[in-house]
């Protein structure tokens, strides 16, 4: 193997590094070289911004000064006009007066009122056949004080602007007074007023975009669009439409925008980029050219010192290759004072710290393979006791999800005993209004057997009397037998829902059995009042025997009829204790709704209270699974410590073979 190394052949480092140095010089060159051209670049285009800025507010600042001098001189005409409070003649020979006096207005000053009049100079060719038509004098209509409005053309096809206002000379008529301005002047400042060479300049009015100056005579008095057939024209007007009038560039051209005071105009100046970069451009060329002489020169003097310094290093090289089969009881050679002999000593040092290091791995090695050995038994015990836990918690789990089911049975019983005792108190209410409507019924029947008592001394004057007060008797009678009737029905209803109830309290086990003593009791009340139905059924038949007894005798006897007195006297008493009866057999189905209320509530909270367990039984089902999964991942993981102490004594006894590889003694 030492053999195939030594064949080997390397390559030279003075070779290596001028492959990997000429690549750097040469890309750290390219960068330099963009760096400053992209430097130079942004620095020319900032420049020219600025210089381009610097001009169109130059430019904007002598068309405002040019607007606001005529401004000045049309205000000042104005207010003499104004003050002199003069009639039609007056006005005429002021306006003559005033023609001429600027030179920018060839046409003079004008006036015109809301009735039509117009008013010019004698010398002036200005032609008006409808004042309130123009567009000077909607503008003037608008101010007091003489201000300029849009742009236009007028009647000659010249581009004018007007400056227009209220004419307040104190006549109840309005008067607008307006003067005509020519772009000609304006034209001259954005053409020649540019100062960078090769940069172009035109005015526009936002208000209609209509170029009112420009270098190329037929663009003026046109529409600038974003559909035009220039680029940089359509891009302008992109911007002006946006209403964004910052500096930019637009197609290959650095463009500024300023706006003009008092208007809706926007000069706009623009210069292209090759222009400004021409110079750039020869810069890079140079810079080029000197970076690779430079490569040249800098590949050369890596050559020679190279040469020169790296010789050392063969003598640490052969130290390493050593080192790097495991020898190390070399001695490395210490004697340049550069770098190369300090990596030396230093090379010299990691020999001495790796004899150091090599002896204690050696040592430590043989402790860890014990510590590992020891791992391995306790990882082994701790398994089969996770294992034994899992095995535990597996059963816990089945027999809490046993108790959970039957928990939920006794819930869903609970319920439907709650179901059952809401129905039969909403019957056992039903029956106790029927015994209430009985009760007065009764009433209603011993009231008429009283006033019956009271009218038996009619009835020894009266056989015709006594015979139709004993039909209406037998009339009650049969009332009171159908309500008797009624009372009957109901108790044995009552007595088949406590049937009812006793059996649901059966099926719900223990937590029914006082529900069956209430329903139990609930029987024997409706037992009673059938009874007591019964025997009033009885009574009534006796009392309807007795009638017509009476009645018969009567037909034979006013003396007989003495006697059935005695007899509807007994009748009365037998009604009052008839009344006695219901009247109790009311208050024991009231003291029944009473008991089956408290059912009710009774199995409302069992069935709330089996809901509540239910929940806390799932609830422990759940934890106990959490607690299987818990103790399933405890046995994964024993397992895993297992393997990894068997692991980690595989591996301290490979530690110990490639330790015992290297020599470290001499």
């Amino acid at each position: 193997m030492a053999k195939e190394k030594s064949s080997k052949k390397y390559a030279k480092i003075k070779n290596k590094l001028i492959v990997l140095l000429l690549p750097v010089v040469i890309i750290a060159v390219l960068v330099l070289v963009f760096i400053s051209g992209w430097v130079s670049r942004n620095s020319m285009r900032k420049m020219a911004t600025e210089q381009l800025n610097s001009s169109i507010s130059n430019q904007g600042d002598n068309i405002e000064s040019w607007l606001k001098k005529n401004l000045e001189n049309f205000s000042t005409a104005k207010h003499v006009i104004e003050t002199g409070n003069l009639d039609e003649e007056s006005i005429q020979t002021m306006l003559n007066a005033f023609y001429g006096y600027n030179s920018n207005c060839p046409e003079g000053m004008y006036i015109a009122t809301t009735s039509g009049k117009f008013y010019k100079a004698d010398k002036s060719e200005k032609a008006v056949s409808n004042p309130q038509a123009e567009p000077w004098f909607a503008q003037g209509l608008t101010r007091i004080n003489m201000n300029y409005g849009a742009a236009y053309t007028n009647a000659n096809g010249e581009n004018v602007i007007s400056a227009s206002g209220i004419l307040m000379d104190g006549s109840d008529e309005i008067k607008i007074i307006s003067a005509d301005l020519t772009l000609e002047q304006i034209s001259i400042i954005v053409n020649s007023g540019v100062k960078m060479d090769q940069a172009a300049s035109f005015l526009i009015d936002t208000y209609s975009n209509t170029i009112l100056a420009h270098r190329d005579d037929a663009r003026v008095n046109t529409v600038l669009t974003e559909n035009d057939s220039d680029k940089l024209m359509a891009g302008i007007a992109k911007r002006l439409n946006d209403a964004d009038y910052t500096s930019c560039e637009i197609e290959g051209h650095q463009v500024a925008f300023r706006s003009i005071a008092g208007t809706e105009w926007y000069l706009v100046s623009y210069i292209s980029n090759d222009v400004i970069l021409a110079d750039v451009y020869r810069l890079i060329n140079i810079l080029v050219a000197i970076g690779l002489a430079a490569a040249i020169i800098i590949v050369i003097l890596i050559n020679v010192l190279v040469s020169r310094v790296i010789a050392p290093l063969s003598g640490i090289t052969q130290n390493i290759a050593d080192m790097s089969e495991g020898d190390f009881t070399i001695k490395v050679s210490k004697d340049s004072n550069d770098e190369i002999g300090l990596m030396g000593s230093k090379v010299s040092e990691f020999v001495e710290s790796m004899r150091r290091m090599l002896s204690s791995i050696n040592e430590e090695s043989e402790r860890l393979k014990e510590q590992s050995d020891n791992s391995d038994r306790v990882s082994k015990d701790m398994f089969n006791a996770s294992r034994s836990q899992a095995d535990a918690m597996q059963n816990l789990n089945s027999t809490v999800d046993q108790l959970a089911i039957a928990v939920n049975e006794i819930a869903e019983n609970a319920t439907t005993l709650a179901m059952v005792v809401s129905d039969t108190r909403e019957n056992s209410n039903q029956a106790n209004e029927s015994m209430k409507e009985t009760v007065e019924i009764s009433k209603k029947g011993r009231s008429d057997m009283e006033q019956l008592s009271r009218a038996m001394g009619g009835i020894k004057n009266s056989n015709d009397e006594l015979v139709n007060s004993i039909n209406d008797v037998g009339k009650a009678s049969e009332e009171i037998t159908k309500i008797v009737g009624l009372i009957s029905e109901i108790a044995e209803e009552t007595n088949l829902l406590s049937l009812n109830a006793s059996i649901e309290a059966a099926r719900a086990g223990e937590a029914g059995k006082g529900f069956a003593v209430v329903a139990s009791e609930i029987g024997k009340l409706a037992q009673n009042s059938s009874a007591s139905a019964e025997k009033i059924s009885n009574l009534i038949g006796d009392v309807q025997k007795a009638i017509d007894s009476v009645v018969s005798q009567a037909e034979i006897s006013a003396k007989e009829i003495d006697a059935n007195s005695d007899l509807i006297h007994t009748a009365v008493d037998t009604f009052n204790q008839i009344y006695q009866n219901i009247e109790r057999s009311n208050e024991l189905i009231d003291e029944m709704i009473r008991g089956v209320q408290k059912v009710d509530d009774v199995a409302g909270n069992m069935a709330a209270i089996s809901e509540e367990q239910a929940a806390s039984a799932d609830e422990i089902l759940e934890t106990s699974r959490n607690m299987v999964e818990q103790a399933n991942s405890i046995t994964q993981s024993s397992q895993d410590v297992a393997d990894n102490s068997h692991e980690l004594a595989n591996t301290s006894q490979k530690l110990t073979g490639y330790v015992q590889q290297f020599k470290i003694d001499g």
